[in-house]
């Protein structure tokens, strides 16, 4: 192989003299086809949105891209929390980096069966998994999860009925021990008025619209209900999360956020009663 490269330059590895060094150079936005570990299934195949990046010293004009895709051929068959730190450690070693980034974002679909008439229908999650790896590996799971809300003052204020909407929570985790993206999924949609299903019969939305009615929640309850939840996950070191609610009677979003460590202190990020008063 290497005779093919014999008299070809190679101008990424030629010196700069600007002496600026870059955070992040690499490949960004790539699709791909991957497999994923499916709690169900075993195993589930799908498409990837992948952003692949190392630092680069200042002595050096460029990084060699096409490793980026060479490294995403290797692994290609098993992209999952149990093999990103090889593929960071590759990146690493293959482009003589210091660091090396590693963002891949891919829909994730799971069987969902209506609440009242078992109908099947396929619900589809935007998930990922983000890491970096320097001194030490830090990797974050991303999951997004629509879900429903129904207002509480609607509610309280209205003589009949109360308005509602589709909303999506946004959460972020690190962990220490193995962790399945539907544990994250089942804690969020717990915590919501109602579920979202993508195939409801009468009797299932009957029971869905009378669910969401019997627990009404703002923005900022779905949050706290979430970081509950998450909070009885065994092995998790960090969360943040967010909610958005695209209002169905305002022209705006209903937006609330936070973020936990542990040991996990609720009085540090939840307020009192007696603060609310």
């Amino acid at each position: 192989m290497n005779e093919l490269f014999e008299g070809l330059a190679d101008v990424q590895s030629m010196r700069d003299h600007r002496r600026i060094p870059l955070d992040k150079v690499g490949i960004k936005n790539i699709r791909y086809p991957i497999i994923v570990l499916d709690r169900a299934k075993g195993t589930q195949h799908t498409v990837a949105s992948i952003n692949m990046y190392v630092n680069l010293p200042h002595q050096f004009k460029g990084t060699h891209m096409s490793r980026f895709i060479e490294i995403l051929n290797q692994y290609r068959r098993e992209i999952n929390v149990k093999t990103f730190a090889l593929i960071l450690r590759e990146m690493k070693d293959r482009l003589d980096a210091e660091e090396a980034n590693l963002e891949v974002d891919f829909p994730y679909f799971v069987e969902k069966r209506a609440p009242v008439t078992g109908t099947p229908g396929i619900m589809e999650y935007g998930c990922g998994l983000h890491g970096t790896l320097k001194d030490r590996l830090d990797m974050v799971l991303v999951a997004r999860v629509p879900i429903t809300t129904l207002c509480p003052c609607s509610r309280e204020i209205s003589d009949y009925g109360a308005h509602n909407q589709r909303g999506e929570v946004r959460a972020w985790v690190r962990f220490d021990r193995f962790l399945w993206l539907e544990d994250v999924i089942d804690v969020v949609e717990k915590s919501a008025s109602s579920e979202v299903y993508s195939v409801l019969k009468r009797p299932d939305e009957k029971y869905v619209t009378e669910k969401a009615y019997s627990r009404p929640m703002f923005v900022e309850d779905v949050v706290r209900s979430v970081c509950e939840g998450l909070m009885d996950l065994p092995g998790l070191r960090w969360f943040e999360v967010e909610a958005e609610n695209f209002e169905s009677i305002h022209n705006h979003s209903a937006y609330a956020c936070t973020s936990m460590c542990y040991p996990f202190n609720r009085s540090a990020s939840l307020p009192s009663d007696t603060d609310a008063s």
